[in-house]
């Protein structure tokens, strides 16, 4: 299905240059919070404390997340576990408090909002817990990116493969950019949608990497950039209906989902609207400063009578 298509190919590496000088400053002033401001981590990656509490009707989340807020927890997480009446709340460690005051404190103040709300545990998450879960983010991401450079060289050739993953760690550290300048909250929830943006953005690279492998083969005469030019310009179409159809389901989470979905959809808005921008043209770009050429995707047809040709001279 198409929604239009282009006749004339549009010269995308025409300005490589100048997207990619946009792509550098961009990256560059990421790198920059990231140094200067950190991430605002949550209690997983922290330490904290965890608590679980039941109501006999389905808990409403803002009412909750009012009330703890009011004791001096402005990013408190509340969110909802097994069914809608039970609640699970993160509280941060908070300097010359126990976890045990911090949970009385904190059911006390739930039980003048509700008699009939009651605890059902409540446990410390030490900060051994958090670099054990960094040194385990850390791995999953380090283990993606090697896992995809291997797949693209064996699918098409290592200059694909170089490329995509330099665009992709492109748009996993301005994610992460922009939860530094912001200071959002960086939980494990939005590790996980930092790791989804990654296979995401590579399966639109390799879209792009294949239609260029098939204009090599249709396209004798035509020079690399072009090529890729219009292997940009065939796709397009194609890469709007996609993006928009899972930009709609994310937007939908952002909006609706409630402070529990809110970082991690913010986190694939962010990654799916840089992904497009880093497959289509720093990937490509990439790619073609590294010299990939039709030699490197398209075998060469023997020529008849060729010595190393097991068929050659063979009679029916």
């Amino acid at each position: 299905m198409e929604f239009f298509r282009i006749r004339k190919d549009i010269p995308f590496m025409k300005h490589a240059l100048i997207f990619n000088a946009i792509s550098f400053i961009t990256f560059a002033l990421a790198v920059f919070f990231l140094i200067t401001r950190g991430l605002h981590l949550s209690v997983e990656f922290t330490g904290g404390t965890v608590m679980e509490v039941a109501y006999s009707q389905p808990a409403e989340l803002a009412k909750v997340r009012e009330t703890v807020s009011a004791l001096g927890y402005p990013e408190v997480q509340v969110q909802n576990f097994g069914t809608a009446r039970d609640v699970m709340i993160r509280l941060p460690v908070q300097k010359g408090v126990t976890s045990a005051q911090q949970s009385e404190q904190v059911l006390s103040a739930l039980k003048a909002a509700d008699p009939e709300v009651t605890l059902r545990r409540t446990e410390f998450v030490g900060p051994q817990v958090g670099e054990e879960l960094v040194h385990g983010g850390l791995m999953a991401l380090a283990m993606v990116v090697v896992g995809i450079v291997i797949y693209l060289a064996f699918r098409f050739e290592w200059k694909f493969g170089v490329a995509a993953i330099i665009a992709n760690l492109h748009d996993v550290v301005i994610i992460l950019g922009f939860f530094a300048f912001f200071q959002w909250e960086f939980s494990l929830a939005v590790l996980a949608g930092v790791l989804a943006v990654l296979g995401y953005s590579v399966n639109e690279s390799v879209v792009i990497f294949d239609r260029i492998r098939e204009a090599f083969r249709k396209y004798r005469k035509m020079t690399t950039h072009e090529v890729i030019d219009h292997a940009i310009t065939s796709t397009m179409s194609r890469t709007i209906i996609t993006h928009a159809s899972t930009e709609a389901m994310v937007l939908a989470m952002l909006f609706f989902g409630g402070p529990s979905l809110h970082y991690f959809a913010m986190a694939l808005t962010i990654g799916i609207l840089f992904g497009i921008y880093s497959s289509v043209f720093v990937a490509a770009a990439i790619a073609m400063w590294l010299g990939v050429k039709r030699e490197d995707l398209v075998k060469p047809a023997k020529k008849e009578g060729d010595p190393n040709d097991p068929h050659a001279g063979a009679t029916v």
